[in-house]
């Protein structure tokens, strides 16, 4: 076996008695569930000799700190890596000097009387090699899972069919639950649950004791021992195996349902990854082949059942995948059909609109090849791509485009040339859906996206500063991750954790960008990141060496200020009539909803709905020309004239989460709104714009 890394924390305990128990917890990224945990075991050990271990694999979460912190008396083992949860568990039982050993997860919170109850029942039960108790859901309902049998062929096979499930009073299949007998009575099974589950520490060994039978006579019980957990297991399954081999040994496994614990369920383990179904699948896998088919002891019948039930183990592992990936599909197929839908109707309803005299053929044949077209247009230009979902640029030039490739083939095939006003009208109006469908989603969709930066304190202070003061508030700075954490005492960026720990963090911190600092991290290095974390949720960006851009995959930030080129940058990029296609309907509306709000904001005496009433109020000044409908903050610094920016009714300061305190901050927002001005950015502007206005 590989010897693994680690780190004890030796502690100043009496070692002149046995302890009654020795408690063991390997914990992995679940800090405070273990801090419930182990303060649940201080309270229950009150009165018995216990020592406690906690194995942490190489947590990203603090958890290890906090145990050093809070628990001085606990003996802390450090994993520099994720050994597994039999191999952490064994690091710790090799060390432990309790008669009794419970294996127990960080997850649990144990009843007052556990501990008690648990030694007591061991000691009066003699010929007891491990005992388990009643476990509970967190909302108070009884786990199943507390007792079981083992996954044997036919076992197994009632539970993979769902027989167990419909006829769970039934001896023969509800079996690997016992869902047949009362939970409030004392049995003898054949599996515990690992969550909770006490062992004898004499059952573990060559020649392990001598217990007194009901007859009176010592009789050996254990002459080679059940040995520790096959590391061979990394997650799930080795409770089961070390049961079996604590049987194999004479000892008898007992549940009593005297005691209670609350488990957590999931939460050590964050099973919803594939990887975790895969492991525990894997688990029972090697369980069945180890014990059953792959055992030359076995029956011939039951080896050849074992061999199809292992048959039936993998099949269920390739469904699952399969089901994952049908899942995932679907995520990114359904704003897709959705759009479809959308554009579909509408085709349809401009058709029904502008004539009735269509037949069939064109609702058959026509609206779909014209939905197509819409649809596939926007995906071209971006629409669909991960992070573009919610972008209207991409709808605009898509739809742009699909309408003057149609237009241009109806003039070849005559077909399709139904009426070129019912595709205009038709077009128009899914420009209109697709695109208020995005801005709803956006209101739907959390503001600010959470951030990690991947390098060093440096780079993390200039990404904030960066972001800080952009007109868009779209990101949250969580922390940086490197190797090289600050030592100025200057802690007001956190640093989260060390480049290996780079996949918890983003997972544990709920991550949706990842930016990597090129001024720290090699290309090979950040390329090397990006294959880790491929396959999670998130989007990568790079902040660029030295100067004030980012750089993501569809996109680049630039932050810069080039105040010198300024005129020639600005002067191609929107021409007014773009900009009145927008302001003029915005005003007119605006106008004319005008008296009614503001009547309902003095009936209600809404601030907000004074504030929105107050901008439209100066709605006839954007009709007239003398403002724009968003532009600069005429009580701040201006900019320059060359950029061609005008008063506004909105202004691009009112969507920054620090407002600018220097003229240099205030020009760099203006100039980025000078660089990336357009029909969806004055949208954006002021969707954000207003609902902070007070």
């Amino acid at each position: 076996m590989r010897a693994s890394p680690v780190q004890t924390a030796a502690v100043s305990k009496s070692t002149a008695e046995t302890p009654d128990v020795s408690v063991i917890i390997v914990n992995y990224n679940v800090r405070e569930f273990l801090e419930q945990a182990l303060e649940s075991v201080e309270r229950a050990g009150a009165g018995l000799s216990v020592e406690t271990f906690v194995v942490d694999n190489d947590s990203a979460d603090g958890s290890a700190q906090m145990v050093r912190e809070r628990f001085p008396d606990v003996r802390l083992i450090e994993n520099e890596e994720n050994v597994g949860f039999a191999t952490a568990n064994n690091q710790a039982i090799r060390e432990a000097s309790g008669r009794h050993l419970l294996i127990l997860n960080p997850d649990t919170l144990l009843q007052e009387d556990t501990l008690h109850t648990l030694v007591r029942f061991m000691d009066e039960h003699p010929d007891a090699g491990a005992a388990g108790c009643s476990i509970l859901n967190p909302d108070g309902t009884f786990a199943p899972e507390s007792r079981r049998s083992f996954p044997t062929p036919s076992v197994a096979f009632y539970k993979l069919t769902g027989l167990s499930r419909f006829f769970p009073r039934s001896p023969i299949f509800g079996r690997y639950n016992l869902t047949y007998l009362p939970i409030d009575q004392e049995s003898e099974v054949d599996a515990l649950s690992g969550s909770c589950m006490m062992v004898r520490h004499a059952a573990l060994y060559e020649n392990g004791r001598m217990a007194e039978r009901g007859n009176g006579r010592a009789e050996a019980l254990s002459q080679e021992g059940a040995g520790l957990f096959d590391e061979a297991f990394f997650m799930y399954g080795e409770d089961l195996d070390w049961c079996y081999r604590i049987q194999q040994q004479g000892w008898k496994i007992y549940y009593t349902p005297e005691t209670q614990i609350i488990h957590y369920k999931g939460e050590s383990t964050k099973k919803g990854e594939l990887r975790y179904v895969r492991l525990f699948y894997g688990a029972m896998l090697r369980f069945v082949e180890k014990h059953f088919s792959g055992n030359p002891e076995t029956g011939l019948l039951r080896r050849n059942s074992s061999r199809l039930l292992a048959l039936c183990i993998r099949l269920g592992i390739l469904v699952h995948a399969l089901l994952t990936f049908v899942t995932r599909a679907f995520t990114t197929v359904g704003p897709v059909l959705l759009d479809f839908l959308l554009v579909f109707g509408m085709m349809a309803g401009a058709a029904r609109l502008w004539s009735a005299g269509f037949g069939s053929s064109f609702y058959l044949v026509v609206t779909p090849a014209y939905t197509i077209a819409a649809v596939l247009g926007v995906a071209l230009f971006g629409g669909y791509r991960r992070g573009r979902r919610l972008h209207l640029r991409p709808v605009f030039t898509g739809l742009a485009g699909a309408l003057l490739v149609v237009a241009t083939i109806s003039f070849f095939v005559r077909d399709i040339a139904f009426s070129r006003a019912v595709l205009l009208l038709g077009f128009t109006g899914t420009g209109v859906l697709l695109v208020a469908k995005r801005l709803l989603q956006r209101i739907r969709t959390k503001d600010l996206r959470r951030t990690l930066l991947v390098g060093s304190p440096n780079e993390a202070s200039r990404l904030r500063r960066l972001v800080g003061r952009s007109m868009r508030p779209s990101t949250l700075l969580l922390g940086y991750v490197g190797d090289k954490p600050r030592h100025d005492g200057n802690d007001s960026i956190p640093h989260l954790g060390h480049l290996r720990h780079l996949r918890d963090l983003v997972r544990l911190q709920a991550a949706d960008d990842v930016v990597f600092a090129a001024d720290t991290l090699s290309n090979t290095a950040i390329l090397g990141h990006m294959r880790q974390l491929r396959d999670l949720p998130v989007q990568f960006k790079i902040l660029a060496s030295g100067r004030d851009r980012i750089i993501g995959k569809a996109s680049v930030e630039d932050f810069s200020v080039p105040f010198m080129s300024a005129e020639r940058a600005v002067a191609p990029l929107r021409s007014p009539l773009s900009r009145r296609l927008l302001e003029v309907p915005v005003a007119l509306v605006s106008m004319a909803i005008h008296p009614p709000l503001k009547l309902a904001a003095r009936i209600t005496s809404s601030r907000r709905l004074r504030a929105i009433a107050s901008v439209t109020a100066r709605m006839p000044s954007v009709l007239a020309g003398r403002r724009a409908l968003v532009g600069y903050d005429t009580a701040h610094h201006h900019p320059p004239e060359d950029w061609g920016l005008q008063p506004g009714i909105v202004s691009i300061l009112d969507t920054i989460p620090n407002p600018p305190d220097s003229i240099v901050e205030t020009h760099r927002a203006y100039w980025f709104y000078a660089r990336n001005q357009s029909l969806t950015l004055d949208l954006e502007i002021l969707f954000r714009a207003l609902p902070s206005k007070r």
